[in-house]
């Protein structure tokens, strides 16, 4: 298929698998900055002269097994890593409170993290390890051979250093559409998926809560909702320099615009789909689950 051919029809979602999540878990949303890019490196059809905010988060899953971080955000070393990027990618920025910062205001017990769970090792989802020492990073030995040697991988190379690595693998059963999976605490709340379209290790983190509300973290997928929705890839000067595979790419792509409406669905870098997810309160960070 065409990296740039027309998106295959759309098919009926496939049924939600069963899930038993606990009734203390939760998830919240911990902004840490946005970026500026023009529209036309980011969204199909987009301008180039349109300068869009794109977000750079991290979502803590609370959970009584242990806690999780889906991807790190901006660190304090923001500016650092983004001068370790090549000059013409280099974004304007505004950072915000980091991860840690955030954590360690509300009181939060960083003892409780298992680990920050990576949906790919670009810049703007790793920077924020450079404050998290100590806690492990989960990613599959995938995005880690990846990350060791592309030069996109150059600020996680940097931020990994110290940190052990949790590398875990797919040897669970098909999930909404994907042919493997990894069910994180064995109830079916946290399943992570293989998406190695854009990098060769990248995931999607499917969250299911106990409300029975379902997420769907998807990284780097798409940098929008609305493109998702249309089975859209990135515009075509950026996907050369931004995608591994483009098959893989629009494959999930599809499956996952099958899944919009029963799933929430969150492009990392999209600011309005975090709507919906809460923000750490200190009762919350400090609450024993």
């Amino acid at each position: 298929m065409s990296p740039h051919a027309e998106p295959t029809a759309r098919t009926a979602a496939p049924p939600l698998p069963e899930a038993s999540p606990p009734a203390e878990m939760a998830i919240y949303h911990l902004p840490t900055g946005t970026f500026e890019k023009r529209a036309g490196f980011a969204v199909k059809g987009g301008s180039f002269r349109d300068k869009r905010r794109f977000a750079a988060s991290s979502v803590l899953v609370r959970h009584p097994h242990g806690d999780l971080l889906i991807d790190a955000g901006f660190g304090t070393g923001i500016a650092e890593h983004v001068s370790m990027l090549p000059w013409l990618t280099r974004p304007h920025y505004r950072i915000g409170r980091t991860v840690r910062e955030q954590l360690d205001s509300l009181g939060y017990d960083r003892g409780r993290l298992l680990g920050v769970l990576l949906t790919h090792t670009h810049w703007d989802h790793v920077s924020g390890l450079d404050g998290l020492r100590g806690v492990p990073i989960w990613m599959t030995a995938a995005e880690r051979r990846h990350a060791a040697t592309d030069p996109s991988g150059k600020v996680f190379r940097h931020v990994a250093a110290g940190h052990d690595i949790h590398e875990y693998g797919f040897t669970g059963r098909p999930h909404l559409g994907f042919p493997s999976s990894f069910d994180v605490y064995g109830d079916g709340s946290v399943v992570v998926v293989p998406a190695g379209g854009h990098t060769p290790g990248s995931v999607v983190v499917f969250v299911t809560l106990p409300t029975a509300e379902r997420y769907a973290f998807v990284g780097d997928l798409t940098y929008e909702i609305g493109d998702l929705r249309r089975a859209a890839d990135r515009p075509r000067l950026a996907s050369r320099f931004t995608h591994t595979d483009f098959e893989q790419l629009r494959r999930d792509l599809c499956r996952m615009s099958t899944l919009d409406g029963p799933v929430r669905i969150v492009p990392a870098h999209d600011l309005g789909t975090y709507a919906s997810i809460p923000r750490l309160t200190p009762e919350a960070a400090t609450s024993r689950r």
